[in-house]
């Protein structure tokens, strides 16, 4: 049995913030590299309203309150993409004590929403490649019957490959997609960013799998 809290998406902001630095810096290599600075502000912002609420609020609460600041708060287009990620999670984690399919759904459904509004695909060297093989991976697990924790190692795995296939892929997307060929060699800041949150997350469940 998987148990959300709001730590969890406080240890999320948490590593958002501390790789501030490393997210614009790879953003700067083929973007505008300001990445990390929205990012990151995005989710102290968040944080902030987190830890001011009394009592803790819930998982699915704390979901809200960060796509909230995301759609509101930060530049560019990962403001709302992010936002989207954060909402679909907030409307389908509504309990704090799940199965590892119902993470799988949330995120599946996160991934339907940001299609209607991208035409970004798997592939096109954006943050959808992480989303994507996360969820192949997870998927699979699923079918082969894995235990919880292996359904979660799966879906971490899945993210981390598909994050580091972006390195060798041709930007279709922004300001990196005027690049062409030039953007080959580069990862991808969102598809970093998408594998951080994932894998943090991932590790926070983890830690408090009973």
């Amino acid at each position: 049995m998987i148990i959300l809290s709001c730590e969890n998406l406080i240890k999320v902001a948490n590593k958002i913030i501390e790789s501030k630095q490393y997210l614009s810096d790879l953003d700067g290599l083929i973007a505008d590299g300001d990445h990390g600075i929205n990012m990151a502000k995005g989710f102290s912002m968040a944080k902030e309203q987190i830890l001011a609420c009394s009592p803790a609020p819930s998982f699915a609460e704390s979901s809200e309150m960060i796509a909230s600041t995301l759609f509101n708060d930060i530049g560019g287009s990962m403001g709302p993409i992010y936002g989207t990620i954060f909402f679909s999670l907030s409307e389908v984690l509504d309990r704090d004590q799940i199965e590892a399919v119902a993470l799988y759904n949330a995120f599946k459904f996160a991934n339907e929403e940001l299609m209607d509004i991208s035409e970004a695909r798997k592939g096109d060297k954006t943050l959808m490649d992480t989303l994507a093989c996360a969820l192949e991976s997870m998927s699979l697990a699923i079918a082969d019957d894995k235990s919880d924790p292996e359904i979660l190692a799966a879906f971490s795995e899945g993210a981390k490959q598909g994050w580091e296939s972006t390195k060798e892929m041709v930007a279709k997307f922004g300001r990196a997609s005027r690049l062409g060929e030039r953007s080959i060699g580069v990862l991808d800041a969102g598809a970093t960013s998408c594998y951080l949150i994932i894998s943090t997350l991932v590790d926070s469940i983890v830690a408090d799998l009973d």
